[in-house]
């Protein structure tokens, strides 16, 4: 918050770790993932910010199968979209189909109107169609459905890290016969099946064992910090001060 004051809103960007522990049967939080996502997009296109923060454990996480490609959802008024492909892809992405969109990660539809609370978003956006043209595009309230303010552009990323696509559950198969013990697991990966604590196995699905620090690139400069020797620090300061003082 501190660095946003200095640099920008979209210049220092927080990379969260995951809240889960090892093979717990949860999944990280919507939310999580979806700003590790968009971290991962920046870093690789050409809105990169100057800043990065992350704690240790996010720092050592391993990145998803598709940490370099990451392709967020960008829909703008008067956009030409087909409804059920983008459906369909919200869905494969983690987003849940409700009759109301309440939280992040949902998705609805209602003849040719799509509400998708985006995993990264703070409110939830409104998909006006008219045909397969974007008639309008909005925020809305989650209170009374109403819509609020127009919106130029929504960036929609996917609310699971972990994308099941044809070469991972490929790569799930293969791996029933070399480590049997988690069978159960690999059958339902490579079935394309979406459920808690999938991202658990994400170590084993990956063919490339990707840090975030892999991502930077050779002008990128990493700083770490220890908050335990900047607190010994400054209490040596506030002494230092007290010795002048007196």
């Amino acid at each position: 918050d501190d660095l946003t004051q200095f640099f920008g809103p979209h210049e220092a960007l927080l990379c969260p770790a995951w809240e889960t522990l090892p093979f717990e049967r949860v999944s990280p939080n919507v939310e999580t993932m979806g700003r590790r996502l968009e971290v991962l997009w920046r870093l690789q296109g050409s809105h990169r910010p100057r800043i990065v923060v992350a704690g240790i454990r996010a720092l050592l996480q391993k990145l998803g199968p598709h940490a370099r490609s990451i392709d967020p959802i960008v829909i703008h008024p008067g956009d030409q979209i087909d409804a059920d492909s983008l459906l369909g892809r919200l869905v494969q992405e983690g987003y849940r189909r409700e009759e109301l969109v309440e939280h992040r990660g949902e998705v609805s539809r209602r003849g040719s109107i799509i509400d998708i609370f985006p995993s990264t978003a703070d409110t939830p956006v409104r998909i006006d169609l008219w045909g397969d043209e974007v008639d309008r595009l909005t925020s809305f309230n989650v209170n009374d459905q109403r819509s609020t303010n127009d919106l130029t552009e929504a960036v929609i990323f996917a609310a699971r890290e972990l994308q099941l696509d044809d070469r991972t559950r490929e790569r799930a198969r293969g791996l029933v016969a070399s480590e049997p013990w988690g069978r159960e697991h690999w059958d339902r990966l490579g079935d394309g099946a979406l459920f808690d604590g999938m991202e658990s196995w994400l170590p084993w699905l990956v063919e490339e064992d990707l840090l975030l620090t892999d991502l930077l690139d050779s002008q990128s400069r990493l700083v770490l910090i220890d908050p335990r020797r900047m607190r010994d620090r400054a209490r040596d300061l506030l002494a230092e001060e007290d010795d002048l003082a007196r």
